[in-house]
């Protein structure tokens, strides 16, 4: 049996034996040979450089040790957990805060200009004519006016730029109902409720017409025969149903997205004493009002179907001046007076609202001509 230090088959031929052979003191166990990387020179290497046949490349690097990749994989991992819930996070409140920041819904804390308001009495040079209703409309400047709505005309309508066509024609028939529920409306006109008046304005002015009715003054802004017309039930009531109207609606995109809409027009009631209810009606007398209201629209109110009262002009007659802020008009009725009367004294001394109470004259022209 062959020794451990001789191969089987024996010496190899060509090759020296005995203990002074250079090579056998190397031995080439199979860890070796499984772990040696041998590169041969090439030919002009060897030719220069007089180095063995070949060189021993070092082992590759050995991968990390289990742990250590576990570590590292673990760590990747939570950073891109981490990132995903950050994402997500961020993503939750960014729709949170789009939810609760509804572009549609009105702003908050914004400061509302108020109204702005005068309510002018004509008072009469004379006494009040009298009659029944068709012959004063007969023979006033309002024989030639229309009834009713049917008075309250539309222009001609074309878009805009910032509104097309249908938007302005919106913005029109919201104010010819604000003009119909304002100036026409029996309910509103004898006193009985101004709701048909208030669900047409905006939300934001509605502060100022509750305040308006429910402390009057003549400051400029809370007149409230500035909002509507209004008689007094207990004193006069309407001899004819029919009111004669008069006027113009015209409209302007003042600014992109800003179109105004400004009314001008003249009302013509028949009116009788409350206590009066003869049939016919012979005691009646006419009384005038002249209404000029600018309202401003966006695109937002259009579908609101609301509008927002910038500025109301009114002048109205024949009735009596009085410094006290009226609730209601005061009209003049068949066969009465104006009292004569002085302007109100001002005291520049004094602070809080300016009384702003001014007082005109009735011109003859506009009275019914005397019957033929």
């Amino acid at each position: 049996m062959a020794g451990r230090r001789d191969p089987p088959e024996g010496e190899p031929e060509g090759l020296p034996g005995g203990d002074d052979d250079e090579y056998r003191s190397v031995v080439f166990d199979e860890s070796f040979i499984r772990e040696a990387r041998l590169q041969e020179f090439s030919a002009r290497e060897r030719m220069t450089d007089h180095a063995d046949a070949v060189r021993r490349v070092p082992p590759a690097q050995p991968p990390p040790p289990a742990k250590g990749r576990a570590r590292g994989i673990f760590w990747r991992g939570s950073r891109q957990l981490l990132l995903l819930v950050l994402v997500v996070v961020l993503a939750f409140g960014t729709a949170i805060y789009l939810g609760l920041r509804n572009p549609y819904r009105p702003a908050t804390g914004r400061s509302v200009d108020q109204v702005r308001m005068s309510v002018i009495p004509l008072a009469p040079q004379g006494p009040v004519p009298g009659g029944t209703p068709a012959d004063l409309f007969k023979h006033s400047p309002a024989a030639q006016f229309r009834v009713g709505a049917a008075g309250i005309t539309m222009p001609a309508v074309r878009e805009t730029g910032g509104f097309s066509e249908s938007q302005v024609m919106a913005a029109l028939t919201t104010v010819k109902d604000y003009l119909v529920a304002s100036s026409l409306d029996p309910d509103v006109i004898e006193g009985r409720s101004e709701r048909p008046v208030r669900v047409l304005l905006d939300a934001d002015q509605l502060d100022q017409f509750d305040a308006g009715f429910a402390a009057p003054a003549d400051d400029g802004r809370h007149a409230p025969t500035g909002w509507l017309v209004r008689f007094d039930p207990a004193k006069v009531a309407q001899a004819d149903d029919e009111v004669r109207v008069h006027g113009t609606l015209r409209y302007q995109e003042t600014s992109p997205g800003t179109l105004e809409v400004v009314s001008d027009h003249v009302f013509v009631y028949a009116l009788r004493p409350a206590s009066s209810d003869a049939q016919p009606v012979r005691d009646a007398s006419l009384f005038t009002v002249r209404r000029e209201l600018r309202f401003r629209f966006d695109l937002d109110a259009l579908p609101r179907h609301t509008a927002r009262l910038l500025t109301s002009e009114v002048q109205a007659g024949p009735q009596a001046c009085s410094a006290e802020p009226p609730t209601t008009l005061r009209p003049l009725l068949a066969g009465q007076r104006a009292k004569l009367h002085e302007p109100a004294g001002t005291d520049p001394y004094a602070t809080g609202p300016a009384n702003t109470a001014l007082c005109g004259t009735l011109s003859r022209a506009a009275e019914p001509s005397p019957a033929s």
